[in-house]
């Protein structure tokens, strides 16, 4: 099985932000994806803080709107697409969240 990062794109509100029961129904929706996708979950991954990015002619600038990550595995890039069905982080509907889907390949030595 191939590994796959999903990487998480748009402006997701911080928990802290939250009231508790917004809070537990956003944790309901991701333990229900987690429980979906079972043993493929290979890493249910981790928010991201604030961030920066720097630039190959030694600038910085505002990093992407990325804000975290899982990891799965799956046969191909359509099993690991699959994985997105009824994912939580796209509930909206409005095209302002996506999830960016990638093959982990080896490092090549």
């Amino acid at each position: 099985m191939a590994k796959f990062i999903l990487i998480y794109k748009g402006p997701a509100t911080d928990m802290a932000d939250m009231t508790e029961e917004q809070s537990k129904e956003v944790m309901a929706k991701w333990g229900a994806w987690m429980e979906k996708v079972g043993g493929a979950l290979a890493d249910v991954g981790s928010p991201f803080g604030p961030g920066a990015s720097v630039v190959d002619d030694g600038s910085s600038r505002n990093a992407a709107d990325l804000t975290g990550y899982s990891i799965v595995e799956a046969a191909d890039m359509n099993a690991a697409k699959a994985f997105t069905d009824g994912h939580p982080f796209l509930s909206e509907g409005k095209g302002n969240f996506s999830i960016e889907v990638y093959e982990l390949l080896p490092v090549p030595m």
